[in-house]
């Protein structure tokens, strides 16, 4: 998608870069990720590619891609201005809050104990208005996301158990 340079709160500059990778070559389930690195001095964002696991494609699938892109350099930047780590995101993400928002199909950022529940909501905000400015229904953009995710488990405990085979 892209790169750009910003200027935080305390001067430094930022180099943020967004990329679109297979949903299953992120960390974890999840359709979007960001990671500080390079010291903090840039945002890598990585969004998963907005194909419905049958290998059809959404029509507004690079517009999707930039909503969900969007929504997680708005929640990294308004953790980072917060001081919510990247590492109290992760844990919880990865941690039983994650797994517990799942079984309650709902986002980690969702959830009530969430560290990063108000950045979350507030990058939810923004990709909502994105979805609208974009011509992107809502529910349907949702339901891609949850076959995804769904797919996404799928896959991973049919990998897990050829493993133990």
């Amino acid at each position: 998608m892209g790169s750009h340079r910003c200027r935080t709160r305390r001067g430094r500059d930022v180099k943020i870069i967004i990329e679109t990778i297979p949903h299953l070559n992120q960390r974890y389930n999840t359709v979007g990720d960001w990671q500080w690195e390079d010291g903090g001095q840039t945002l890598h964002v990585k969004v998963s590619s907005m194909a419905y696991p049958s290998g059809s494609v959404y029509v507004n699938k690079e517009l999707q891609e930039a909503a969900i892109g969007l929504h997680e350099v708005i929640e990294a930047l308004q953790c980072r201005k917060d001081d919510v780590t990247e590492k109290q995101v992760d844990e919880f993400d990865k941690g039983p809050g994650g797994e517990e928002a799942e079984g309650l199909n709902m986002e980690p950022g969702d959830h009530w104990d969430s560290p990063y529940k108000r950045q979350h909501c507030l990058a939810t905000g923004f990709e909502r208005i994105l979805c609208f400015a974009f011509g992107i229904t809502w529910y349907e953009y949702e339901d891609l996301i949850n076959e995804l995710s769904n797919n996404y488990d799928k896959i991973k405990e049919e990998e897990e158990n050829g493993k133990n085979t």
